[in-house]
């Protein structure tokens, strides 16, 4: 049985979760350190002494978003079988996800983010794709593992812009075709 969590982990656990939704949310430029730090029932001080500035807690809820990611995809393939796309797809775009956007995936909301940020991050962020890539191409049948990878990123790529059409615009009925047609669209991709 693992230890409990120490006072100073489930303090940085709540100022990382309080980072995530309001980067997710708002955006980095949206977001405030004292606004965390208010979210999280902390100071500002205590931010910093975590985090040492908004870039530390931007990053650090990148990862953790991402690796949210990477943990999800084996789940769907174990639960869902040959049929895990098509289940991850429908999650993905479902209309729970699609009005969440503080809790929703870290690909979709916090890209934009990173195409802005230093060189660093942009290597990190390429990191964890590659990884959840992968794990994608891992769980897809067919041709050689070059032409797997190919179609993991276009699914990846065709939910990740389906999700942010269908938050985009704003009449629900469009959102939701936007969002079908994605899903069709990413299975579609998907297969060999």
């Amino acid at each position: 049985m693992a230890p409990s969590p120490t006072k100073k982990e489930q303090t940085r656990a709540r100022i990382l979760d309080a980072a995530s939704q309001s980067f997710r949310s708002s955006g980095y430029a949206g977001t405030g350190v004292d606004g965390i730090a208010k979210a999280a029932g902390v100071t500002s001080g205590a931010f910093y002494a975590h985090f040492g500035s908004k870039d530390g807690a931007f990053e650090a809820a990148l990862a953790a978003g991402m690796d949210e990611v990477i943990e999800s995809i084996p789940n769907f393939q174990k639960e869902y079988g040959p049929d895990w796309v098509g289940a991850f797809a429908d999650y993905y775009l479902g209309e729970a996800h699609r009005n969440d956007l503080a809790c929703g995936c870290a690909m979709t909301t916090l890209s934009p983010e990173v195409a802005r940020a230093d060189p660093a991050m942009h290597t990190a962020y390429e990191t964890k794709m590659k990884r959840i890539v992968g794990l994608i191409a891992d769980g897809l049948g067919g041709d050689a593992k070059e032409a797997r990878h190919a179609r993991a990123w276009a699914m990846l790529s065709t939910l990740i812009g389906g999700l942010t059409l269908s938050r985009a615009v704003a009449n629900p009925d469009i959102a939701s075709g936007i969002a079908a047609a994605a899903r069709t669209a990413a299975v579609a991709a998907s297969e060999a």
